[in-house]
């Protein structure tokens, strides 16, 4: 099992509002490579709620998504001239307050992957629910414990990136986020490739992915580095290309791939999402079947 877990709320863009958050869009890319997964969020009581719950349905999305009483996630995304977002994240909302249930510890115990990141640890109850559902999955070689960085409007701290990266086994991160944390973490001044190297030997890390946009995107594990450069493709916007590229590298690895085909593969598929308007538009038959 696969699972996406933390924010599910609905991205309003400049042509009207789709279903987004991190996690959902992890899982649904997983999920069209024949994994089973799995969207752990929650929403309101509320018609955004119930509407959320019925575009997950339409997607074939298999959810643990809870009711609580605070409105469903929101976020006013626009877009630059280049296609690139900028987001208004509405805070107090359902999603951070995702609760830690029965049901939620069984399917830790039975989840093979998981991908998490730092804006639903925004509020204490649903990084209280995050921490302990790392806590409860099955330790193992071919477990994945992925922390996909998400440095928002300042939804973040020193103290719970740090604690995330020691909980997970892989590290996602982009080239803007590498400045902020290496800031954080006292080695500004250094290369790219090093600050990798330290964060992947600090953490006691698998593997760590750096995405640099249009400059290509770099896999270091213990003693190796692999590096792609990015296709040039014509960008509808980069909304949820990030998670695609995340959700087809973890796919790649379930299905015994190894790094440097896991890697092609993600580009591959975070350039044709990014051709396309939104975060889940459906993979053409040809990179599906890559995996197959």
């Amino acid at each position: 099992m696969v699972v996406g877990m933390g924010e599910a709320l609905w991205d309003v863009l400049p042509e009207g509002k789709k279903i987004g958050g991190a996690p959902a869009n992890f899982a649904y890319h997983a999920s069209q490579f024949g994994l089973i997964s799995r969207v752990v969020s929650a929403v309101g009581n509320d018609e955004l709620g119930d509407e959320l719950l019925e575009q997950f349905e339409r997607k074939n999305l298999t959810c643990l998504i809870e009711r609580v009483p605070y409105p469903t996630g929101t976020v006013l995304v626009e877009l630059d001239e280049q296609g690139i977002p900028c987001y208004d994240i509405k805070e107090n909302v359902a999603w951070d307050n995702i609760p830690f249930t029965s049901a939620l510890e069984e399917i830790a115990r039975k989840t093979r992957c998981v991908c998490f990141g730092s804006l639903a640890q925004r509020h204490v109850v649903s990084r209280t629910t995050i921490q302990r559902f790392l806590e409860v999955m099955p330790e193992g070689e071919r477990q994945y414990k992925v922390f996909d960085i998400n440095l928002r409007q300042g939804f973040y701290s020193q103290e719970i990136l740090c604690d995330s990266m020691h909980r997970c086994n892989i590290l996602k991160i982009n080239d803007e986020e590498l400045v902020v944390l290496s800031r954080m973490l006292g080695y500004p001044g250094i290369d790219l490739e090093n600050k990798c190297w330290i964060l992947l030997s600090r953490f006691n890390l698998k593997i760590l992915i750096l995405t640099c946009g249009v400059n290509g995107s770099y896999v270091f594990t213990p003693g190796n580095m692999s590096f792609v450069e990015t296709p040039k493709v014509k960008v509808a916007d980069t909304v949820g290309a990030g998670d695609s590229f995340t959700a087809a590298f973890c796919a790649s690895l379930l299905h015994g791939k190894n790094i440097a085909e896991a890697h092609h593969l993600a580009v591959e598929v975070s350039a044709f999402v990014c051709t396309r308007h939104g975060a889940m538009p459906e993979l053409p038959m040809e990179l599906k079947e890559r995996l197959g």
